[in-house]
């Protein structure tokens, strides 16, 4: 008995990153607002991160308001409409809704129904992530465009009084679009991850310990009064700093020249290093391993947007090209990392 063939999707060669938009809330916070609620100082903070503002949404500004700004600026910037969208794919680990995800309302939100959508959860590699999965979806002529967002609304999950992650922290939004290309635009991605690790960056207690101790199941008497003054159980985000500060130098340097040697290119081929924006400490690192050459230009959007997890790549990306416009259609090394742990990287040609 003979099977019938069926038909797929034309493939394509080549891929491209087409327009690039970003939204930054316009409350900015200075290192001594910080150290209103910490003990520290501005000289403090700025030695061990780079870090001198970072801005923060107000309460009514959503997640999906911040995604929805920098994905009209990306879909104006590659000269397409919403409708034209094959997909939209949304990196955050902040939207507050297990479901429905942020992609779908933003979709609506767009007019690009009925586009398929989904949300990508991994932390400050999910731009990346959703670079990999656009650039493929694309490639494999199942849409011809795709909407990358990496969006966080980071000052929603802190504690302002923890000392291990809160004052390096920052709201954001960046987008993408991803679409045909007459040369190849998108490298191979090299990404991974290391759930060994997962404690090192993570919530301090998950939505069921909070249901819990609502009702009384797990708390004891003691353990209400202690938290009494306490004015929420929302969970915040805690990490183990020297844990990641060391993976990221020592791990991240390797995952980068891999990302170079899959796209055939060496660090001279470089115009562009786009890291995440985790740590001034972390980037200037992670430049003396990979031995960038001078001209190379480097992404220090930290120094004034603080960490944006997801977002912080393309806001990264927008500013280098608001601000070195020449750099346009020049390659470009990206690598985003953080709680997991996972990781991602790609060789791109700047919109």
């Amino acid at each position: 008995m003979s099977i019938t063939a069926i038909k797929q999707a034309p493939l394509r060669e080549h891929t491209r990153i087409l327009g690039v938009g970003a939204y930054r809330p316009e409350v900015i916070v200075t290192n001594e607002d910080v150290c209103q609620w910490i003990d520290s100082s501005d000289e403090w903070i700025r030695q061990r991160t780079g870090i001198v503002t970072r801005h923060r949404a107000p309460r009514d500004v959503s997640v999906i308001d911040m995604a929805e700004a920098a994905s009209r600026e990306a879909l104006e910037a590659a000269g397409i409409d919403a409708s034209q969208l094959g997909a939209v794919l949304v990196s955050t680990v902040t939207h507050p809704y297990a479901t429905p995800s942020a992609a779908a309302q933003l979709t609506d939100r767009l007019g690009a129904t009925p586009a398929p959508a989904f949300d990508i959860s991994a932390a400050c590699a999910g731009y990346c992530y959703g670079i990999a999965q656009g650039d493929a979806l694309v490639h494999a002529g199942t849409a011809e465009y795709v909407l990358v967002v990496g969006v966080e609304k980071l000052s929603d999950f802190i504690d302002n009084a923890d000392r291990t992650i809160s004052f390096l922290l920052g709201d954001g939004a960046g987008a993408v679009v991803i679409g045909p290309g007459d040369t190849a635009g998108i490298g191979p991605s090299v990404w991974g991850s290391d759930g060994s690790k997962h404690e090192a960056i993570r919530m301090n207690r998950s939505l069921i310990d909070v249901r819990d101790y609502a009702i009384g199941a797990v708390a004891t008497d003691a353990e209400r009064e202690a938290d009494a003054d306490r004015q929420s159980l929302w969970p915040t985000m805690v990490q183990d700093g020297p844990t990641v500060f060391r993976w990221a130098v020592w791990e991240m340097a390797k995952v980068a020249q891999r990302a170079l040697d899959a796209a055939g290119v060496t660090a001279d081929d470089l115009a562009v290093f786009l890291p995440h924006q985790a740590n001034i400490r972390i980037i200037d690192e992670m430049v003396k391993q990979l031995k960038l050459p001078e001209h190379v230009y480097v992404a220090r959007d930290i120094v004034d947007a603080g960490n944006t997890s997801a977002a912080s790549i393309p806001l990264a990306m927008h500013r280098t090209l608001k601000e070195q416009p020449t750099l346009s259609g020049k390659l470009a090394l990206q690598i985003g990392f953080g709680a997991g742990l996972v990781f991602g990287a790609q060789v791109v040609v700047l919109p």
